[in-house]
């Protein structure tokens, strides 16, 4: 399943497309996530932003063990996709760390 995680854009025709934070990491929770986009502005800052998803993900790798999909970040917003850009390569290092052991 690929997963598009936005308010305001159209969604890639073959993607599930999820508005809020918990949808997505609702998603993700089954293991059948093959591949994220995240936005990180959502709208309403009670819904969170893709970098919460990340966080998510970081935690599920570091407590569970969990294997990523193959994670995307499509924000037009500079400071929220240097964030999550930043957030990507710790949990892509985590991952390779894990695996390295």
């Amino acid at each position: 399943m690929k997963v598009f995680l936005d308010d305001t854009r159209a969604t890639p025709e073959g993607w599930e497309r999820v508005y809020r934070v918990s949808e997505a990491i609702e998603l993700l929770r089954t293991g059948a996530v093959e591949l994220i986009s995240l936005d990180y502005h959502l709208g309403d800052a009670e819904q969170g932003t893709g970098l919460d998803v990340l966080l998510w993900i970081e935690q599920a790798v570091r407590d569970s063990d969990f294997c990523p999909p193959v994670i995307r970040v499509h924000s037009d917003h500079r400071r929220g996709r240097a964030q999550m850009l930043e957030k990507l390569d710790v949990i892509q290092h985590s991952v390779h760390k894990s695996r390295n052991q």
